[in-house]
């Protein structure tokens, strides 16, 4: 990068009105990685004859040889519109739906976002996946519909072809909006192509255009067709380069961070707005209180660790202490950079507005609330991504000399991609590390381990199951070891409402009810729970609740985080096989407590609540829930036989079947446990031509006939009594 671009950039980060943070998001091979390099090309910072082919920000050896992207990567680049200067802040993100967890972080640190659109595919589900988390983040979008030279090529459309084709685009991609955006933002995000928030083109061969930029220049569709049939691309980037357009649209219609950290702080941070901090980053206030928060964090050759962090107030400064409020660690900054792709410029200070590579806080994780040491601030929102791990695959070293590496590169990981769970199994010594699917676990996690040189064994993948209840119990009492502690519970099923809104993150799915939250309280009694359950809550954990209505019992006010402790154990490990429990209502109604606290210890209360819940549990129909993947099946019609039948041979359903122009896409559900092996059999199926993409992740009761089976497998691999325990009517 030339000296004066540097010297560009370092003067706009101090004009947070002349800033664009923006990502680009799509389903997988709609052509991002190719779209990045084309507008860092233009930008000057690589050459336009191997713009395209270079893909700049794939820096990984592995996304190189896989050819998709696997890490989210920035790169910052100047654009001049009507004569001024804008700094531009880009992130190109994974289109693979097991990377979607980078997607989810990478979109905290921007403000808008480019969907890509492949003009062929159309909208496919992580198109809407990666949308609905956009507007989850309150982060406004523009549309590129790319690869228009296969319209042309391939399926020799006319132009009137293409525009229909173009305007059922733009209309799937409005009725997503409108699906999942919050209700004042439903109108005023949607793309429209008579004002040029959507274009359109091939990112390949580097031309785009917009309806705006072709009343301008005069060029018309029939033009597009003729040059692209001529085999001459280069002339239609000359006339309407990409660059130009989209970074124009970027600027003309993406916010800046003075506009949009007035709407997204609310959303992002749950702290009081009128207070200092609250609108030091309302006002993107360079000189105000530290405040970010870090979304990325990756390892470094040279440097150890790297943050990489959204500033929304305040500055970081090289030499200077930063606190991490979650590890509730200080560090001291040892560089401050910017971004150019695989390469960091390093600067002196970074304000509010941008995004800063930052060195000297290794401890950090990818959603670390960073602040003043001296003064500390409410953290951001956690960074939650939309599916869960539901793949696990158990690790051990070869060598046992290698364990301490091996711990030391999960605990590691762990920072790095917070979609990725590692736990260890105490009775076997095992360590369990969970992903979003098999492709998620080999790329960051073995491939990992061999490059660093650590040989491991690596189990089958083992699915996560989850264990829930569908009846009521009676009372049950829990009875502490020395017979003077009874605690009295009765469990009992969620309401289904109350878990959909925990899942759709209408409310938070773990909630500790020391602090009184009037919003929260509101929300649940607008979903149907009464005034009294909602001031008897104690404790929401990981979609389960915790209600205590019992009356006037001593001492109970000094042993309630030790129920709430006892709670926790037995909702992370249930009654059945130890797998996480999920829409468990627990009721304390009534308890008697030894007046000596020596008495009343965690060694007598924790084995009584846990007795009593597990008992609850199980005679309130304990039941083992599965994963299941609803998926959409792309594939020729002719085919179709193959792919049916493969769903069904692995216990699959078919939800529902569409044709278009002789293509047949299924709709289907299938039990993760069965999805091992399903893409190549799928393509031997169907002689190479079906593909499937991932919509959904649900669970759902496992059949009787498998239940008992599935709880002894379980059981066993964890290195417990082959019994399965006894569920009394």
């Amino acid at each position: 990068m030339a000296e004066e671009m540097v010297e560009k950039i370092k003067k706009l980060m101090y004009k947070p009105d002349r800033i664009r943070n923006i990502g680009t998001i799509a389903h997988i091979d709609h052509g991002k990685t190719t779209f990045s390099d084309s507008l860092i090309a233009g930008a000057g910072m690589m050459s336009f004859e191997i713009a395209g082919q270079r893909r700049f920000l794939d820096t990984d050896d592995q996304e190189q040889e896989r050819g998709i992207t696997i890490w989210s990567a920035n790169a910052s680049m100047v654009h001049n519109f009507d004569g001024d200067d804008y700094l531009i802040n880009l992130i190109d993100t994974p289109g693979h739906v097991d990377f979607g967890g980078d997607v989810t972080r990478a979109l905290r640190a921007v403000d808008g976002a480019i969907l890509l659109v492949d003009a062929v595919e159309s909208v496919m589900p992580q198109t809407e996946t990666v949308l609905r988390q956009a507007l989850k983040e309150r982060v406004r979008p523009i549309l590129f519909i790319n690869k228009v030279d296969r319209l042309i090529k391939e399926l020799k459309l006319s132009p009137k072809q293409m525009q229909e084709r173009f305007m059922r685009i733009i209309t799937e991609v409005n009725a997503l909006i409108q699906k999942y955006a919050e209700d004042e933002y439903k109108k005023k995000w949607m793309v429209n192509v008579s004002d040029g928030s959507v274009a359109f083109g091939s990112a390949l061969v580097k031309w785009g255009t917009s309806l705006p930029y072709m009343e301008k220049t005069g060029i018309t569709f029939s033009d597009i067709i003729e040059k692209t049939e001529q085999g001459k691309p280069e002339e239609l980037a000359e006339k309407t380069p990409l660059h130009r357009v989209v970074l124009n649209m970027i600027i003309k219609h993406l916010p800046s961070p003075v506009q949009a950290q007035k709407y997204r702080i609310t959303k992002i941070w749950s702290g009081d707005m009128k207070s200092e901090i609250g609108q030091s980053m309302e006002k993107v206030n360079v000189n105000g209180h530290l405040a970010g928060v870090v979304t990325k964090v990756t390892p470094d050759p040279h440097a150890g660790f790297i943050a990489t962090a959204r500033i929304f107030s305040g500055k970081v400064v090289k030499g200077t202490d930063v606190k991490m409020l979650g590890k509730r660690k200080t560090g001291r900054l040892q560089q401050v950079s910017i971004y150019k792709g695989p390469h960091r410029l390093q600067v002196d200070e970074v304000v509010a507005g941008n995004i800063v590579g930052l060195v000297g806080i290794p401890d950090a994780f990818s959603g670390e609330t960073i602040c003043d040491p001296d003064f500390a601030i409410q953290p951001f929102e956690q960074i939650k991504h939309m599916f869960e791990p539901v793949v696990t695959k158990a690790l051990e070293p070869k060598n046992p000399r290698d364990l301490t590496k091996l711990i030391n590169f999960l605990k590691k990981l762990s920072r790095e991609d917070t979609t990725i769970a590692v736990k260890i199994n105490q009775e076997t010594g095992e360590y369990l590390v969970s992903g979003l699917g098999e492709l998620h676990i080999d790329a960051k996690v073995e491939r990992k381990l061999k490059e660093q040189g650590l040989d491991v064994r690596a189990s089958p993948p083992i699915v996560v199951y989850r264990e829930s209840i569908t009846g009521k119990s009676p009372q049950i009492e829990g009875k502490s070891p020395n017979k003077h502690n009874r605690f009295y519970f009765i469990v009992e099923p969620l309401e289904k409402n109350i878990y959909e809104a925990m899942k759709e993150d209408e409310i938070p799915s773990t909630y500790d009810f020391k602090k009184k939250n009037l919003e929260l309280t509101d929300k649940l009694k607008e979903l149907g729970m009464s005034a009294d359950e909602v001031k008897n809550l104690e404790f929401i954990y990981e979609r389960n609740m915790l209600l205590n209505t019992s009356k006037g019992v001593q001492y109970l006010n000094e042993a309630m985080e030790m129920i709430k402790d006892g709670f926790k154990s037995i909702m992370d490990e249930g009654p059945l096989s130890r797998e996480p429990c999920y829409g468990v209502k627990v009721t304390l109604v009534d308890a008697s407590l030894h007046e000596d606290p020596v008495h009343r210890g965690p060694g007598q209360v924790l084995p009584a609540i846990r007795h009593g819940v597990t008992t609850g549990m199980l005679l309130a129909k304990a039941c083992l829930l599965e994963p299941k993947q609803i998926i959409r099946i792309d594939v020729p019609t002719e085919a179709m036989g193959g792919a049916i039948r493969e769903v069904q041979n692995r216990r699959g359903q078919v939800l529902g079947m569409d044709e278009e122009r002789g293509m047949t896409i299924i709709r289907s559900k299938l039990p993760v446990a069965e999805m091992f092996g399903f893409n190549s059999e799928l393509k031997s199926a169907t002689g190479g031509k079906g593909f499937y993409s991932l919509i959904d992740v649900i669970y759902e009761k496992l059949p009787k006939s498998l239940r008992d089976k599935t709880i002894l497998e379980i059981r066993k691999r964890k290195g417990l009594s082959q019994q399965v325990p006894k569920v009394e009517s």
